[in-house]
């Protein structure tokens, strides 16, 4: 996405253990560059004007919404979007590997009905309620809608004691030692308990906790070095280069100024 389309973006991040994502509106102006990304892929258009480009030099399609399988080529373009969703949901998460299963690397495009109802409640849980937990709820139910699966979150209270620890630390390298202990646990059996439990390796939920970090303070009004050396990057263009492994697109590509992140700013906020 070029500088000029950037600036016109407004939208806000939401995230969630396994998935992460943008809503917003604008963007408009050139398609973003083809890339791929470890994470599958729910890209939504509202009303449907939304383009799909599979691999590198494949047509352009249109649609309402479109899967986008892990480390598959691809590039959007959501000009003729009035708004726009993209989520990002780790492969190794239990609605990941339902959609691995079922694209099998391939692109798959969704009828406007698939995701109308999700869609309209989203929208109103962003330009009306302007509530974070509210559009986080509707994101959330969207992608259990299209995968086909039901919600599921972590229980085990070691798992739990384990992800405190991590949050605490989120500035900090952690090693599996560590995280194993804080659970009473023996690393081999903390492994195998935390992937049961989350969906995901440790490893990958360390640098997931890192970059939400660094989204959160984004959404707060820090500066980009700022949320990046409080996350633990070493600056702005290491977070840029892990950011674009995981997302496509490094931070400064997206400005979340939308009224999540203008609700987060205000004084009023602070206040409470």
């Amino acid at each position: 996405m070029d500088q000029s389309a950037a600036n016109r973006y407004r939208g806000d991040f939401v995230a969630w253990t396994g998935v992460c994502g943008f809503i917003g509106e604008g963007g408009g102006g050139a398609p973003i560059f083809p890339h791929s990304h470890y994470a599958i892929q729910l890209v939504i258009g509202a009303p449907p004007g939304l383009r799909v480009q599979f691999g590198r030099h494949g047509e352009w399609q249109s649609c309402a919404a479109a899967l986008v399988p892990s480390r598959a080529t691809h590039s959007i373009d959501v000009s003729g979007c009035d708004m726009s969703v993209v989520l990002f949901i780790e492969p190794e998460t239990p609605e990941g590997k339902a959609l691995a299963a079922r694209l099998q690397g391939r692109l798959e495009l969704l009828e406007p009905e698939a995701v109308a109802v999700g869609v309209k409640r989203l929208e109103r849980a962003w330009r009306v309620e302007s509530s974070y937990d509210a559009v986080k709820a509707a994101c959330m139910q969207l992608v259990q809608d299209v995968s086909r699966t039901a919600p599921r979150a972590p229980s085990d209270p070691r798992v739990l004691a384990a992800v405190e620890y991590i949050r605490q630390r989120v500035d900090q390298a952690v090693t599996l030692s560590e995280v194993a202990k804080a659970a009473s646990l023996s690393p081999g059996r903390f492994r195998h308990l935390f992937v049961e439990e989350t969906g995901m390796p440790l490893k990958t939920y360390l640098l997931w906790r890192r970059l939400l970090h660094v989204w959160t303070l984004l959404m707060r009004g820090e500066t980009l070095s700022t949320a990046a050396h409080a996350a633990g990057f070493a600056d702005s263009a290491h977070l840029s280069r892990t950011a674009r492994t995981m997302f496509g697109l490094p931070p400064s590509a997206l400005q979340v100024t939308g009224p999540l992140s203008a609700r987060l700013r205000s004084p009023q906020h602070h206040r409470g």
